[in-house]
Formats: structure tokens, C-alpha cells, sequence
């Protein structure tokens, strides 16, 4: 398949490389020259899983937007939901009808750049889908190196608007066999694993987070008190599904830790790989990471505003919005990605299902 992938960070590259292997044909844009060095003039990047280390190429490595977007017919952007704004004004221009675009995730990104294209002028018939997460566990070791430590086993997803499901869940399952189809948009939003585990490790590790040059939230910081702000946290994201009438399973975060049970979307041992790679033993700046701008401010933020919505009380994600706000020095609550940020949090159950259901202008 012709397949775009916007975006220079880990999931861009582990998401390039590993599709590249798999025989797709691959574009990969990136803003910066500087930033993409020798892969601007190679295509070359270097893969390394378990299997090894091997040189993959890409079909196309450029900072031309509309020579790698077209004819694709899937794009890929795991991009934060932080640039998703800019990201659709840059797309704008040169989409074209029958386009897929995957968010991994999406935390609702799926309406937002609908939204902004539509403002742009573009009347393109795309169909937009949002994951639970990224398809990989990954990090660069190098400007052309990534490291996949672990690959989703099961990838919830939705699309928007839901009624094109049929048209764009075989595309992403010809690309990411382990998709499994999420009722819309939302769903999909809901499923967000970034704003249930990362609040919990980075507030609660703010002291360490702040004193050491590094600190891994996944190793040292995940500790039984944690879970249990996990757990609690998680459980009011499945309330909001059920109360939504979302259907399971819910992948609860507990099942990412567990070695037993249902197969959470990185499948078994994932939380070990996570910490024998030491690749999130990292420096965190708490005002500016995207645990914070991505995770909190979109995702937690949008949770928050989607119980109060829904009429599901959920003091532990109002606790952490709040707490995060303090340490932001922002009322994140205030300024987030909320429903009532993004115009919607006037709209009754019926109005909101035909959103979702229907889309705003967009879809073949």
C-alpha cells in the first residue's frame, strides 16, 4: 500500500521502518533538513527489534508535503494531539478524496482536524480513525536509528465519521493487521491509554521527576500506591464508556501490568519491556512534555469534560487536572481540549451521535 507518515519522532520512524519491511511503500515527511540529515539523501533508516539490526528503505524521505501525500492511500500521523492543528493546515491543501488518516492516538483529534480543514477550505473526502495508543513501543537511539521494543497486539480504533467504517477499517487492517474496530470517533478517544498512565507517574513523581537528571516513571516510579491511582482513574474512564453505552472490552490499564487474564494492547510483559529497554529513563520538563501538553492538557482534560457531560462523577481525573494545573501554572481545565473548548458541550446525546455518525462535511 502507499502509505504517508507525517512526523519526525519515535512512533514516525518506528512506524516508517517497520512498515517499509513489510513491503509497504512508504513516504515519510519531516519540516527540517537539518533534522532529517543523511535520510533526506539515503531513505535509509536503521531498524532494531529483537530480531536484530537491519537497514530498511523508504520509498520517499522529503520535506515536499504534497509529493509524499499523493496518492497515498493511508496517512499516518503519530504526531501529540499538539500539533494536529497545525498538522491539518499543512494537509489541507493537498488532500485528496478516499484518504485515511490514522491518529495514534488521537485523544478526539479525529474532529479537531476535520474541524480545521473544513475552516481551510478543504473539501476533500477523507476519513479520519484514532487509536488507544501508538502501534509501537519506541525510541531513537540516532538521527536514523530506532529501537522497537514491543509492537501492539491489539490496536482499538475509531473512525470518523463512523458511518465510513466499512470503507476504512480494511485499509488500516491491510496496514496494521492487530486494528480491532471501536464504534466511532470518541470510543476511540476513550480508549487513550497516554491519559490514564502518564498523569499518575509524573505527578506523583514530581519530587524525583524535578531533583534527578533522570527518572523512569515505568521503573522506580511505578510503585503500588500508583497503581492504585491508576486504577481508580481508569475506573472512571470505563464509567464514562458504559454511561456513553460503549461496549467492551474497555482494555483496562491493570491488564498492561498483569501477566494473566485478557491481553492488554501491547500484549504480555509489556510493562517489563517497557522497563528492561531503559529508554523512558529520561529528563522531563513538567511544563512543556508532552505527558503534559499531550497526555493532560488534551487527553485529561477532554475526560474531565466528557464525564461532567455524561453526568459521571470522576474526582480522581478532576483531582489530577487540578494538581496538574498547579504544577502547569495554567488552568488546564480552562484551556484544554474540552468539549466545551471545542464547541460541544452544548449538544445533547442524540445531536452528539449524529456528529460522530455522520461527520462534519467530510467522508466518501
Amino acid at each position: 500500500m502507499e502509505v504517508a507518515i507525517i512526523g519526525g519522532g519515535n512512533g514516525a520512524y518506528a512506524a516508517a521502518a517497520d512498515l517499509a519491511e513489510k513491503g509497504h511503500r512508504v513516504r515519510l515527511w519531516r519540516r527540517s533538513a537539518a533534522e532529517l540529515g543523511t535520510l533526506l539523501e539515503t531513505g535509509v533508516l536503521r531498524l532494531q527489534d529483537f530480531r536484530g539490526v537491519r537497514e530498511v528503505q523508504l520509498s520517499l524521505v522529503s520535506q515536499d508535503l504534497a509529493c509524499v501525500i499523493k496518492g497515498a492511500q493511508l496517512i499516518i500521523v503519530p504526531l501529540p494531539a499538539t500539533a494536529q492543528e497545525s498538522v491539518s493546515e499543512n494537509l489541507a491543501p493537498y488532500l485528496e478524496d478516499g484518504q485515511v488518516i490514522y491518529l495514534t492516538p488521537g485523544s478526539f483529534g479525529s474532529y479537531v482536524m476535520s474541524r480545521v480543514l473544513r475552516s481551510k477550505g478543504c473539501r476533500a473526502e477523507v476519513v479520519f480513525a484514532e487509536s488507544g495508543t501508538l502501534p509501537y513501543l519506541a525510541r531513537k537511539h540516532a538521527p536514523q536509528t530506532v529501537v522497537i521494543s514491543g509492537r501492539t497486539t491489539r490496536l482499538p480504533t475509531g473512525v470518523f465519521p463512523s458511518s465510513k467504517s466499512e470503507y476504512g477499517f480494511p485499509i488500516l487492517k491491510e496496514v496494521f493487521p492487530a486494528v480491532e474496530p471501536l464504534v466511532d470517533a470518541l470510543d476511540g478517544a476513550l480508549m487513550n491509554a497516554g491519559p490514564i498512565i502518564h498523569p499518575p507517574l509524573i505527578l506523583l513523581n514530581a519530587g524525583p521527576i524535578e531533583h534527578f537528571e533522570k527518572w523512569d516513571i515505568h521503573n522506580e516510579g511505578t510503585q503500588p500506591s500508583i497503581r492504585r491511582v491508576h486504577d481508580a482513574l481508569d475506573a472512571e474512564r470505563i464509567e464514562v464508556r458504559r454511561k456513553l453505552a460503549y461496549p467492551g472490552p474497555h482494555f483496562p490499564l491493570a491488564d498492561h501490568y498483569a501477566t494473566e487474564g485478557e491481553e492488554w494492547m501491547y500484549g504480555r510483559a509489556a510493562h517489563e519491556k517497557l522497563v528492561d529497554s531503559t529508554d523512558w529513563h529520561e529528563h522531563l520538563d513538567l511544563q512543556t512534555h508532552r505527558y503534559m501538553r499531550e497526555d493532560v492538557a488534551c487527553g485529561l482534560a477532554l475526560l474531565v469534560s466528557v464525564s461532567d457531560w455524561a453526568g459521571v462523577p470522576a474526582p480522581m481525573a478532576h483531582g489530577l487536572l487540578a494538581v496538574a494545573s498547579a504544577v502547569a501554572g495554567e488552568d488546564l481545565r480552562a484551556t484544554g481540549r474540552t468539549l466545551e473548548n471545542l464547541g460541544l458541550a452544548a449538544k445533547t446525546r442524540e445531536e452528539m451521535r449524529q456528529l460522530l455518525t455522520n461527520g462534519i462535511g467530510f467522508g466518501l
